[in-house]
């Protein structure tokens, strides 16, 4: 009776209520301890229960359990060192005009401090200090703070050894999703030309609305204190990763019906919102979905890995691609009724672009009336027809330009 409380005192810091109790002649202890809304140690060390089984927590999975025990937000947490000469007011100016055009902010906004905006939306504390969330959104440098807090992307042959090209993309994290978007639209996903009428559309292979989707969900879910997310684009398929589970209890086989919005981080999740950039109702995965459902594509799985979430999407194969393309300027040279002449000039510079598969500064007037054979006057004149019919373009100046085919 003196042991066990000394024991329990001794590795817990908590002294149990212990009494001797009997039933049927025989004696038994009672221990009571009163549920506390501290988290407690164990001889100096945390655990958690996971299943049948005691699991020790540490390093960031120990930060997260002693907020969420504590009922603290991280991202509502004081950003240590951070003054206002960090915060960057064209990044705020850009969120507040985002804000006033979805209607989720009133025009006055417009001529309001950035101190204001800042105590408006919460990311000031009580005594006035910059909350981590809002050097992560307005943040000049945020991984000056934050090291982790930026978006790795690579390009992939077949698997993760034949890595191709790779970039990060830094910066706050309210115009990171158009950073994000315009170096997967410029150097990793195709973007096949077609017309629709006299407009000119390139329309990325994956729904642009879907990708954007997933990319604002990775940034307002993410756990800043884990590691960086990372984008893997394969030629068959795109590889999304993202630090922080589903929340606990969540059914991911039913990810893609709608259910309760539950952002991990508030503040960013509710700055993101007022921008119109997500809605809140939890119709995030929903939305992807059915766009790529829609665009005859197979929709992308979720599953949670490596105390992260992990989407994965299908990608056309490029023959594919290539195929569709040359369907299209097939149907385009039956339809222009061209002089012998002119189909020779046309498919030539077609052959080359293939063959090549970039823009080539060979593909002068000259080269072409060389290779068949034919004048530079002829060859001046089919390519006028051609670029009048819209079949070819001129890139650069007379003097250094060449020929390609307008896809």
């Amino acid at each position: 009776m003196e042991n066990l409380p000394n024991k329990a005192i001794q590795a817990t810091g908590i002294i149990p209520d212990i009494e001797i109790l009997s039933k049927d002649d025989k004696k038994y202890i009672a221990i009571h301890i009163k549920q506390s809304r501290q988290p407690i140690t164990c001889n100096g060390k945390y655990y958690i229960r996971s299943g049948s089984t005691l699991q020790e927590l540490g390093g960031t999975a120990l930060q997260q359990f002693l907020l969420d025990k504590l009922g603290y937000e991280w991202d509502a947490s004081p950003c240590e060192h951070a003054t206002m000469d960090d915060i960057d007011a064209s990044a705020v100016n850009y969120f507040v005009r985002n804000a006033v055009t979805s209607g989720r902010m009133p025009n006055s906004a417009l001529t309001d401090s950035v101190e204001t905006i800042l105590h408006n939306l919460n990311l000031l504390t009580k005594d006035g200090q910059l909350t981590n969330a809002a050097v992560l959104l307005f943040g000049k440098n945020p991984q000056s703070h934050f090291i982790t807090a930026h978006f790795r992307i690579g390009r992939f042959g077949i698997d993760d050894t034949d890595l191709i090209h790779q970039d990060e993309i830094d910066g706050n994290l309210i115009q990171m999703a158009d950073k994000v978007m315009w170096k997967l639209r410029s150097d990793y996903l195709t973007a096949p030309i077609h017309y629709e009428g006299m407009h000119r559309v390139e329309q990325l292979e994956i729904p642009e609305d879907a990708l954007r989707e997933l990319v604002y969900n990775a940034i307002v879910h993410r756990d800043y204190l884990g590691t960086n997310t990372q984008m893997k684009v394969y030629n068959d398929r795109i590889w999304f990763w993202n630090a922080g589970k589903f929340p606990e209890g969540f059914d991911v086989e039913k990810a893609s019906e709608e259910h309760l919005s539950n952002p991990r981080n508030h503040l960013i999740a509710n700055v993101f919102y007022r921008a119109g950039f997500i809605e809140s109702w939890g119709r995030g995965i929903s939305k992807v979905c059915k766009a790529f459902t829609q665009a005859n594509l197979t929709a992308p799985t979720f599953e949670n890995f490596w105390n992260g979430t992990l989407v994965q999407m299908p990608r056309k194969p490029a023959d594919q691609v290539n195929d569709q393309l040359n369907d299209r300027l097939n149907d385009r040279l039956n339809s222009s009724q061209l002089t012998e002449n002119e189909q020779k000039v046309f498919l030539f510079i077609k052959e080359f672009d293939q063959l090549n598969d970039r823009l080539n500064d060979q593909l002068t007037t000259s080269y072409i009336a060389q290779k068949l054979g034919l004048s530079y006057s002829t060859i001046q004149r089919v390519l006028r027809v051609l670029k009048q019919k819209d079949l070819v373009q001129r890139v650069g100046s007379k003097k250094t330009g060449f020929w390609q085919v307008n896809k």
